[in-house]
């Protein structure tokens, strides 16, 4: 199945923030007022489906929806509201440390006994659980290099020169059929699922829309160009572990062999693209900034605290034995047909 550019359609709204948002997109409707941006509680689904659509705007849009909207001035002062408030609870909820070295200690090593969802998926996991992290995750995904690319023209010297590198090598290293994303089309191929772009907004959880929304936030301002290399230092780090478990996660529940390949192609690049990160990009910033240290930081907290959000989510709907998604995948494909 081809990985399209097609404009994703709107999803359902899941509350008054994103309805309203939806409304002003589709030109029926007023913004919401800033009682209900304030009200409406930070990490929820309204809340975040609400920055979701905005940020969306600065990659494909949605059908239907002009393209004009992504500078629409009264939107981005909704967006900013919204972003202020998430910001201000990341600060207070993720962040750690002030040192980047003490920062990527934590992620450096990873503890004996992992109880994660890659470690769940490894060695209990079932297909259902493995097609259902694929939905989830598509919508990280099928744009995971994108937001990352945007820091390029804020960084320079080592930085630039090293994070160039790296984002060569998310986008296939000049062949089409290399790029990430693609590979990634390509697993959920295996699995039976739809590769259109934005397919599983409607069911993604809350928690899955944070971890989207966070690259999405880091990537789109100069003043956190700090935090974006934090959290693409802490993706590239992870990333090899990890997906060493969920290569073997997909060879063991038979997944099929462009979904092993994904992650078995994550294993050995992102193994590299650890060093790069480390001792050129982040080495290379501080050399020329050193005050975005306390920001690389954050950057690798928020990602952490992120994350750890949505492991506990897909492993509680999991240990419980119902869906992690808003929408089951058997109900959505009924829907759908």
């Amino acid at each position: 199945m081809e990985h399209t550019c097609e404009e994703p359609r709107l999803p359902a709204p899941r509350g008054p923030l994103s309805g309203a948002v939806e409304d002003h997109l589709r030109a029926t409707g007023p913004l919401p007022p800033d009682e209900e941006i304030t009200a409406a509680p930070v990490y929820g689904d309204d809340f975040q489906l609400a920055l979701y659509l905005c940020y969306e705007l600065h990659y494909r849009g949605f059908a239907g929806v002009v393209a004009e909207r992504e500078w629409d001035p009264e939107l981005l002062r909704v967006r900013a509201a919204l972003e202020d408030r998430f910001l201000t609870a990341l600060r207070a909820d993720a962040r750690r440390h002030d040192g980047v070295d003490e920062a990527l200690a934590g992620i450096l090593v990873e503890p004996v006994d992992g109880t994660g969802v890659s470690h769940f998926l490894r060695d209990e996991g079932e297909l259902w659980h493995v097609r259902e992290y694929a939905a989830q995750r598509s919508l990280y995904h099928l744009k995971e290099a994108d937001p990352h690319a945007w820091v390029l023209p804020r960084l320079w010297g080592r930085a630039k020169a090293a994070m160039a590198a790296v984002e060569f090598d998310e986008y296939g290293g000049g062949r089409a059929d290399r790029v990430h994303a693609r590979l990634f089309a390509d697993l959920m191929t295996d699995l039976g699922l739809d590769t259109t772009y934005g397919r599983y907004l409607d069911a993604a959880c809350a928690e899955l829309l944070v971890t989207v929304n966070l690259m999405s936030l880091f990537g789109l301002h100069r003043s956190l160009r700090g935090a974006l290399v934090g959290h693409f230092a802490t993706v590239e780090i992870t990333s090899s572990p990890g997906s060493r478990r969920l290569a073997e996660a997909m060879r063991r529940t038979g997944a099929g062999p462009a979904a092993e390949h994904f992650y078995d192609e994550h294993v050995e690049a992102d193994a590299v693209h650890e060093q790069v990160v480390r001792h050129e990009v982040i080495a290379g910033l501080l050399e020329v900034e050193p005050h975005l240290a306390a920001d690389i930081a954050f950057g690798v907290d928020a990602t952490v605290f992120a994350e750890d959000r949505l492991g506990e989510r897909l492993l509680a709907d999991w240990s419980a034995g119902r869906s992690s998604l808003r929408t089951p995948l058997s109900q959505e494909f009924a829907h759908a047909s």
